[in-house]
Formats: structure tokens, sequence, C-alpha cells
């Protein structure tokens, strides 16, 4: 169908957020949309919501289901291998969107075709209030990877060709929770150019669970992850070793960390 958008959003143990992040894509003012969710093996009722859903409008969601927790890259591909559109865009189940992102989105590749991608700014909530925001560099560059990364990953819109020809998201167990990072450097590295909008358009909830989950293991993983992105984008030297450096963050006392992360959003969200 003309200018569908195909949604990706991959679902583990999300039945507490599930619903507010499907009805912020319900209420978006762009209609013409279909939903791939790929139940990620989980242990909750996020299968029985999807399905509810799925009763209600069957022509607007597409469910799919790993036999066991597969993880984000894999449960990604999976629901990219159900998408027969030109526009492809990301959702978290634990984030919502506002309602005028896709047309906005949509809209602006359409009126700049020199642009693979588009992505929004974000606002950074606790869950029950705004805490920051997050407003990336316009237009970024492989030298953006060095001090963070190019776009917010689940804001994005692009199109289905750039998928295809990155292959995917990358299945490497070291990038896990770090697959948006190598996505960047690679989608880089290929000569694509995407553009970051400073519209608030998406809400993502970022509160302690979410700091916790930032382990010795991921970050050791995420190092590894942006030291193979940026040799692939052709840096040398002692950049190939800054990574590690985010390591120490681990050995960092939660409490501390918590609240020295809370202060980064606040003073360290723009390029």
């Amino acid at each position: 169908m003309e200018d569908q958008i195909s949604v990706i959003m991959a679902c583990y143990n999300c039945g507490k957020t599930l619903r507010k992040a499907i009805d912020s894509i319900l209420a978006q003012t762009y209609p013409n949309w279909v939903l791939i969710c790929c139940d990620d093996g989980s242990t909750d009722e996020t299968w029985q919501i999807l399905q509810e859903y799925k009763r209600k409008a069957p022509e607007r969601f597409v469910l799919i289901q790993n036999p066991e927790n597969k993880k984000l890259p894999y449960s990604l591909n999976h629901c990219l291998q159900y998408v027969r559109t030109e526009f492809v865009a990301r959702m978290d189940a634990d984030d919502w969107s506002l309602p005028e992102r896709f047309e906005i989105e949509l809209r602006f590749l359409k009126a700049h075709p020199e642009y693979d991608l588009v992505s929004t700014g974000v606002a950074v909530s606790d869950g029950e209030k705004q805490i920051a925001s997050i407003i990336k560099f316009p237009e970024p560059t492989k030298e953006t990877m060095l001090k963070q990364n190019a776009f917010s990953h689940a804001t994005i819109l692009t199109y289905k060709r750039v998928y295809d020809a990155l292959g995917g998201y990358s299945l490497a167990p070291y990038s896990v929770r770090c697959e948006d990072v190598d996505l960047w450097c690679r989608f880089l590295s290929a000569g694509f150019i995407g553009y970051n909008l400073p519209d608030e358009l998406y809400v993502m909830v970022e509160n302690a669970d979410a700091v916790r989950r930032r382990t010795l293991r991921s970050r050791l993983d995420g190092a590894k992850t942006r030291r193979l992105g940026y040799r692939a984008m052709g840096f040398r030297g002692l950049t190939l070793i800054k990574p590690y450096f985010s390591v120490c963050k681990s050995l960092v006392p939660m409490g501390l960390y918590t609240k020295f992360h809370e202060w980064s959003l606040h003073h360290t969200n723009r390029n």
C-alpha cells in the first residue's frame, strides 16, 4: 500500500507498559500503518494483550512469537521478515509516541529524498514527569559517533531498502544491548545520511530499573561494539581504546551513578 508505514516492535514481559505504547500508535494522526509485534518469549500477559488488540483491529496488527527469549536484535530481524512496505518505523514497548510523530517524519522524508532516515527529539520521563530532553545534532557524521549515538533508535523512520542493504541487526552476542550503536556505525560507513528533527515526538522512560541494566558485562559489550564500529568507519589509534573508558562507570556505586546519570541527561544531551 502506498506510503504505508510498518512499525516494528519487540516485546518481552512488557505487560505493564505495552498498552500505553500501542495506544500511542493507535492515536497517530497519520493513519496508514501496520504494527508488527514480536513477542520475545514473554512469561507475563504480553502475548494476551497483543492478541486483545489484534482481535479489535486485525488489519492493524501482525503478531509473531519467538519460542524462547532471543533478545532484541533477533526479534527486530524477525519483525523485518514481515515488512512489505517502503517505510519502516521503530517503537519500544515501554515508551510512547506523540500523535504527530509519523505524520511529521513521513512528510520530512518525502520532502527530502536526499536523506535515508529521520529521527526525532526525545522527552525523557521517569514514568511520571519529564526529567530531560535529548536533542541530537541535526545531520550526524562518523565523528558524531565518537561522542554519542547518531540517532535515537526507537524514534526512527527509514526505508526498508536501508535495512536490506545493511542486512538488518547484528546477531553478534556482544551487540545485544547496543544493537543501535552497531547499526549506526554500519549505516554511516555505507554512506547513508540521516537527519535528527528537534521536535520531541517520543517519550522514553528512564528510571532506576533502566539504569540497573547497565552492568559491567553490558558496558564491556558496548565498548567492544564501539571499537569494532569505529574501526569499520576508518578510525585508528587511541580512538579505538576510548570506548573502554566507559566501563569504569560500572565501578561507581549505583546510588551515586544514578544521580550522575540524571545530571548528565540534563546537561549533556545536545551536541
